[in-house]
């Protein structure tokens, strides 16, 4: 007799299954998408006990990859995970997946878990760390919202406390984000902004955050919340070439519905305007031109 999990099991086709050609870096290991699995007893599955980077690939180059692998051991010093590999292998596992699977310009998302263990939280009861590479594609927000810009909401959730888990380590768990982004999609918008524990804008769900006004631009400091993206430093040294002052402030909703401009940064989304805010235009509600100059720049930095 067939049981309801087998029925659902045999009917259920996930429209995301990734391409089958597509080869997974796993522990030293090239292996097909399909069978790229990780133990049901990982704590990376269980408690989301791990840390990850998301880098971009231009022209064949990882962007910033010396400080991606700088950020990814801080990361997992911070969180006592020992990452079974020197910053040399990871570079080289990041490579062969990139050349595995033919990526000129697409994105890595390197992984590293605590590993399998027994029920239960601790350190104690898991070992044998896992590093895994992912070489593909990504696409954050559509393309023609890099013309349009972002409708965005101020979520109801608000980031981690510093005190709670540091926004400095890229830890696996990010299911305040993924709920304020939720929230986002239910209220018909793009993306949502989301404030730290005193209610100051901290930054989006998975990018940080820029205003400007009378052409000086202003972000959240690192000790609101936030994440030091590297993408984030990219800008302010751009804008600072380009003779424009870069503050870095306390932010309140108030100052993002009354600047001249907003965009986020981060290194899938790269530089990406804000045009909306609680259904209060930014600006005349159009990318500005300070952002266009920006993602301008940008393009021609990472080339």
């Amino acid at each position: 007799m067939t049981t309801t999990a087998e029925k659902i099991w045999t009917v259920r086709k996930n429209p995301f299954d990734p391409n089958p050609e597509l080869r997974i870096w796993m522990d030293g290991v090239l292996v097909p998408a399909n069978e790229a699995k990780i133990s049901v007893f990982d704590h990376g599955l269980l408690y989301g006990d791990g840390i990850f980077e998301g880098i971009r690939v231009y022209g064949g180059r990882i962007w910033k990859e010396a400080e991606h692998i700088q950020r990814f051991f801080e990361s997992a010093k911070a969180v006592r995970l020992d990452v079974p590999m020197t910053p040399e292998g990871v570079s080289q596992a990041m490579n062969e997946a990139l050349e595995a699977n033919g990526v000129i310009d697409g994105y890595i998302r390197l992984l590293c878990t605590r590993g399998v263990g027994l029920l239960g939280i601790s350190v104690t009861k898991a070992a044998c760390p896992s590093v895994i590479v992912i070489a593909d594609s990504i696409s954050l927000y559509p393309q023609e919202r890099y013309e349009t810009g972002l409708r965005c909401i101020t979520s109801s959730y608000v980031r981690n406390h510093p005190n709670s888990l540091s926004p400095r380590i890229k830890s696996l768990n990010y299911l305040n984000n993924v709920m304020a982004k939720l929230e986002a999609y239910d209220a018909g918008a793009d993306e949502a902004i989301m404030l730290n524990y005193e209610g100051r804008v901290a930054e989006a769900t998975g990018d940080n955050v820029f205003i400007v006004r009378n052409g000086q631009l202003c972000t959240p400091p690192t000790s609101e919340g936030i994440l030091d993206g590297i993408t984030r430093g990219v800008v302010m040294e751009l804008a600072g070439q380009r003779g424009y002052i870069v503050e870095e402030k306390q932010l309140l909703r108030h100052d993002i519905y009354t600047a001249d401009e907003c965009f986020l940064s981060g290194t899938a989304a790269e530089i990406i305007a804000v045009v909306m805010l609680d259904k209060r235009p930014i600006g005349d509600g159009q990318p500005g031109k300070i952002t266009r100059q920006l993602q301008q720049d940008f393009s021609e930095a990472r080339s």
